[in-house]
């Protein structure tokens, strides 16, 4: 597998889920794009959602929402239950499909799962996909439900230390092409800047890989991730998050390092079977 950034001008990270405000904004036309926002309106929290509540968080109209998932439903997208609807057996057989990433998972997962019992913060699991990160996984006790994450969401790369990481270990020009167009800011620490970001960039490259996220993605959440090297490249990185005043980074960072490089070595022997 190769992970790599896309340098398109036109890719933009996607806004804020369940956003139900239309007003300066156009719905999308096409099916597909109807279709996306319907699937996007389930989360962990919520796995089955009512029709009202769907239009809500869609911002579609009613009878439109009806129409779609009376058609999603017939192709499994969907299931209908008692308690209104939820994805269906389509959206798990794709699912196993993503190879690649399942193997990320099952190779790092109980490492992950280990290392953030062991700090007591929340950790993460994250691929690049573009100008965003990908989360695999997650582990934490209470604290990891105050964290606005979850597997299979979004964040912008620029915002976090899991996409800082995993940026710098790309060639600089390909990764300076991720952020040569306006980057969104998530709080007022957010990188947003070209030139800051590429500065960034290259104090990480001298940390080993190491990246540090204070309050950039989520005010009083900090953060600190290291890339998986798996010949060569970085598929994958690893982070480490918790309330910014409770945060030990030097002690983090030698430890999601450490973690890190043994991720990396477990990785390496699947590796040639990646595509």
């Amino acid at each position: 597998m190769t992970v790599t950034v896309l340098p398109s001008a036109e890719r933009t990270t996607p806004a804020p889920r369940h956003a139900t405000d239309t007003r300066n904004s156009a719905l999308p036309v096409s099916m597909i794009e109807r279709m996306t926002l319907i699937l996007d309106a389930f989360d962990a929290t919520t796995p089955t959602l009512t029709l009202l509540e769907l239009v809500e968080r869609t911002g579609l109209p009613r009878s439109t929402v009806h129409r779609i998932l009376d058609q999603m439903i017939r192709l499994r997208w969907l299931a209908h239950t008692s308690g209104g609807y939820r994805l269906g057996m389509r959206t798990l057989e794709l699912g196993g499909l993503t190879a690649d990433h399942n193997e990320i998972r099952d190779a790092v997962g109980p490492l992950l799962h280990e290392l953030s019992q062991r700090t007591g913060t929340v950790g993460h699991l994250a691929v690049l996909d573009g100008r965003d990160i990908v989360y695999l996984d997650k582990a934490g006790g209470r604290f990891a439900t105050a964290l606005p994450t979850r597997l299979g969401g979004r964040m912008p790369a620029h915002a976090t230390a899991l996409g800082k990481a995993m940026l710098a270990a790309l060639e600089p020009g390909i990764a300076e092409a991720a952020f040569r167009t306006r980057l969104p800011r998530l709080t007022p620490r957010t990188l947003c800047e070209p030139e800051a970001l590429r500065r960034e960039l290259a104090q990480i490259r001298l940390r080993q890989g190491v990246a540090v996220d204070r309050e950039e993605s989520v005010a009083g959440i900090a953060c600190v991730a290291a890339p998986l090297r798996v010949r060569g490249s970085a598929p994958a990185a690893l982070s480490l998050s918790g309330p910014v005043e409770t945060m030990s980074f030097d002690r983090l960072a030698r430890v999601v390092l450490e973690v890190a490089h043994e991720a990396g070595r477990a990785l390496s022997p699947r590796r040639a079977g990646w595509r």
